[in-house]
C-alpha cells in the first residue's frame, strides 16, 4: 500500500511508466490515471493506446494536459493516482506561454494537500547535451527545477534506468 507521494524519474523509454503502473496495480484502491499527453499524430495516439491496453480495466483515465492541479485537488479517499507525466504537463504550459512558476506552485500545493497518494512520472533531462535552442534550454532548466521541487516534497523517489528501478529517497516499495 502506498503512502505519501512518489516521484518516478528516468530517461525517455526507460521503463518509468511501466514501473509506476506496477506500483499502483498492487493497491486495492480505485486507480486513476491522470494523463497530460496530447495526441497530435498517429504515432502518439498509438503510444497512448498501448499504455491504455497495458493498464487494463481497473484504471480510470483522465486526460488533462494543463489542469493537473485541479484534478489532483478533486481526488477522494479510496483512490490512488498516477500522474503521467510531469514533463509533458510542463511542455504544455511552456508552449501555452503560461506562468511556469505559478503553475508549478499550484501543482505542488495540490500534491501536498492531496488526501490520496499520487505517483508522479517525470523525465530526467539534465544528463544530456545542452539544447541548441533558447526554448530547449528554457525547458531543460524548468524541468530540472520542477524535478527538484517534486523530489523535495515526495516521500520517495525512484530512478528507473533500462527498466531497473532504484529507490534514491525513502523506503523501497
Amino acid at each position: 500500500m502506498l503512502s505519501g507521494n512518489t516521484l518516478v524519474l528516468g530517461g525517455a523509454a526507460s521503463g518509468k511508466s511501466s514501473h509506476a503502473e506496477t506500483l499502483l496495480n498492487q493497491c486495492p484502491e480505485e486507480l486513476i490515471y491522470l494523463a497530460s499527453a496530447e495526441c497530435y499524430d498517429d504515432e502518439m495516439r498509438e503510444k497512448v493506446n498501448i499504455h491504455i491496453a497495458r493498464r487494463g480495466p481497473r484504471w480510470t483515465t483522465i486526460e488533462e494536459p494543463l489542469a493537473a492541479a485541479d484534478v489532483i485537488a478533486e481526488l477522494e479517499p479510496g483512490q490512488t493516482c498516477l500522474f503521467d507525466c510531469a514533463t509533458l504537463w510542463l511542455s504544455n504550459h511552456i508552449l501555452a506561454d503560461n506562468d511556469i512558476a505559478l503553475e508549478q506552485e499550484r501543482l505542488l500545493a495540490a500534491l501536498k494537500t492531496s488526501p490520496v497518494p499520487v505517483v508522479i512520472v517525470s523525465n530526467e533531462v539534465g544528463q544530456g547535451i545542452v539544447p541548441e535552442t533558447p526554448l530547449g534550454r528554457r525547458f531543460r532548466e524548468a524541468q530540472g527545477r520542477l524535478n527538484i521541487a517534486l523530489a523535495a516534497q515526495a516521500a520517495r523517489v525512484i530512478h528507473v534506468v533500462a527498466g531497473i528501478p532504484r529507490t534514491i529517497k525513502g523506503d523501497a516499495l
